[in-house]
């Protein structure tokens, strides 16, 4: 939710700034910014409503800018609507500090009234400016330099934040601040750099560093300096990042998100390979031991979005496996439920991102009350991942689009592979029924192949079907849980409305909605359920509904008799079917998008990581 980027070195600053938002527009693209200081020219702020594009053009890509320190920003609003006035970088009444910053600074309104008070003057909607403009206002009224200015702001404003601060009087630094936002350092040759995330910096450097809640960085081209909230010194730890450029780039392909969908298999495996043993499952460095595994009575996973459906297919596997009730719960909800967590609780938080707002807090909830967490996150070295007693990261590598794809899936994968792991722990399963389900989880890359292979099909429906407003999905048991992720995938990047319900639900008022026309994608890759698959997909098609059907190999045949149209996937293990079944889902919605002429990666109002509430 929002793009920060800074640089200080020896290098032109804004192509490097400019640079660095390409890789950050996922994040937002309501509008762009950049802050940079020349000793001839002063502090220079330059922005723009609309894509970075727009910015880039008005800048020449930033050749017509000189100065060798600066920030830069791109917005996804959230106080303010999207303007040449309300992005950033915000600047104070004098100009002398420009501010960059993604979150919410949630007492921003008592700060603004009580600065007005002493006559300063505000140009912008934006919570951003209070910050701007109260750390000029301690610079000035209280004498002190620009550190110490920011350190009394940070005690007085409230919320969750990332801040690049940028000022005149001390042209030769970039001040970071981080809270509940993330922010990352960046350790080049002779410059340094800041990122809301590392693909903005791995061009430049492998070497990073991850900020922690309350910590203020003072970077120059000599190197950053570390403080903790209370202003002293602290030593960082660096991460060497491993992957290749080219992981961030689309590689030929027209959209990040169809080069990501076809990446799966190949992020399966890395997620899978080396976590399966001579028939076991292996997790290194594993802390939560057998003992506590066996004195768990209940499970919570916690998420939002697509990670939230992970857990969903998540709930059928884990307690069909285990016999421990599991619990989904919407991170955002988790809190002000009054959940009934103790130290028999293991809550299982899922985010890609690992930074996603709702989902830190709701963790945070889980600990207080007791409750050991087990995290599954993509982002080494995200806040999620350092505030859980055991992370199993995804090893997705990095994903651009705004709708996940391979995330998802690598999320659903070793969600399973820790299901089977507790469930060898409390003997709810046998070695042998274990090593056939790790088996076939081995051959997942190869089947989920064979499906994109089958890509030019799911295009055909999708021609078919492209211009239809409305769409139902319908399943039940993990056939369900796989359709809330189809429809959520359709409707964020093609704006078509669409809704997930358990078939069973249909005569429960969802078939009020079936007329003539009416597409109804039916889920039906849960052998055991077949059957009634079958009899709901015909109360469909009694009330008029064009009924495209996604099933198995073995099922293809009989589904055809029924539906409009029919996609089939390999046969596997049933708990291993939504990691199948998805990947025609999520070709069917990157096709009727493209189709609708959308702008797939960057769907309008979206952003890739949700870091405020």
């Amino acid at each position: 939710m929002c793009g920060i980027v800074g640089y200080v070195g020896n290098e032109q600053a804004a192509p490097l700034l400019l640079e660095g938002l390409s890789k950050l527009e996922y994040r937002g693209y309501d509008s762009a910014g950049v802050a940079v200081y020349d000793p001839s020219t002063g502090l220079s702020v330059h922005k723009a409503k609309g894509r970075l594009a727009v910015l880039d053009k008005m800048l020449d890509g930033g050749r017509s800018v000189p100065g060798r320190v600066g920030v830069g920003h791109t917005r996804w609003a959230t106080h303010g609507a999207p303007s040449d006035v309300n992005s950033h970088p915000q600047i104070s009444r004098s100009g002398r500090i420009a501010v960059v910053h993604n979150g919410i600074i949630e007492n921003y309104a008592e700060l603004k009234d009580f600065l007005q008070g002493q006559g300063v003057p505000f140009t912008s909607e934006t919570d951003t400016e209070v910050v701007a403009q109260l750390v000029e206002y301690f610079c000035e009224h209280d004498g002190v330099d620009i550190l110490e200015a920011v350190g009394r702001c940070l005690r007085r404003i409230e919320g969750a934040y990332a801040l690049g601060i940028l000022c005149a009087d001390a042209p030769d630094q970039i001040i970071a601040v981080r809270k509940d936002s993330p922010l990352i350092l960046g350790y080049g040759d002779g410059c340094s750099f800041l990122a809301s995330d590392v693909t903005a910096l791995i061009r430049h450097t492998r070497r990073v560093g991850y900020m922690d809640d309350g910590e203020v960085a003072v970077l120059t081209k000599d190197g950053i300096q570390c403080y903790n909230h209370l202003m002293q010194p602290v030593e960082k730890e660096i991460s060497y990042v491993d992957w290749e450029i080219d992981a961030a780039e689309k590689g030929g392909y027209e959209h990040f998100m169809f080069k990501e969908i076809m990446e799966q298999p190949q992020a399966i495996r890395r997620a899978v390979g080396p976590r399966i043993r001579d028939g076991e499952v292996f997790f290194e460095d594993f802390a939560l031991s057998d003992d506590y595994l066996r004195q768990v009575k209940k499970i919570y996973i916690v998420a939002c979005g697509s990670s939230y459906h992970v857990g969903m297919v998540g709930k059928y596997n884990l307690e069909r496996i285990l016999r421990v009730p599991v619990e989904v719960a919407l991170a955002s909800e988790f809190r002000y439920m009054d959940p009934i967590v103790d130290g028999a609780t293991l809550v299982i938080v899922i985010s890609q991102s690992g930074e996603t707002l709702d989902t830190m807090a709701a963790l945070r909830e889980a600990k207080r009350l007791g409750a050991k967490i087990l995290s599954l996150v993509n982002v080494v070295g995200s806040s999620i991942a350092r505030e859980s007693d055991q992370v199993l990261y995804t090893w997705a590598g990095p994903e651009i689009a705004v709708a996940t794809t391979k995330g998802y899936s690598t999320q659903l994968v070793v969600l399973d592979l820790f299901g089977l792991h507790m469930a060898r722990v409390l003997g709810t399963i046998d070695a042998e029924t274990c090593r056939a389900i790790l088996e076939e989880m081995l051959r997942l890359p190869e089947k989920m192949e064979a499906v994109l292979e089958n890509k030019d099909a799911i295009q055909y429906y999708a021609s078919q079907y492209f211009n239809h407003n409305s769409v139902f999905f319908i399943g039940r048991n993990v056939d369900y849980a796989m359709g809330l992720e189809g429809s959520l995938k359709l409707k964020e990047i093609s704006y078509i409305h669409s809704e997930a319900y358990a078939s069973g639900e249909l005569k429960h008022g969802t078939i009020s909605l079936i007329e003539e026309g009416t597409l109804v994608v039916a889920l039906g890759t849960y052998a055991r359920l077949f059957d009634k698959a079958m009899s709901n997909i015909v109360e469909v098609k009694a009330r008029g509904g064009d009924v495209l059907a996604l099933t198995t190999e073995d099922h293809g045949q009989e589904m055809a008799k029924v539906a409009n149209g029919v996609v089939t996937i390999p046969n596997t293990h049933p708990m291993l079917l939504p990691s199948l079944g998805v990947v025609p889902l999520q070709l069917f919605a990157y096709y009727v998008a493209l189709m609708r002429g959308c702008d797939i990666d960057k769907p309008r109002n979206l952003a890739k990581s949700v870091t405020v509430e």
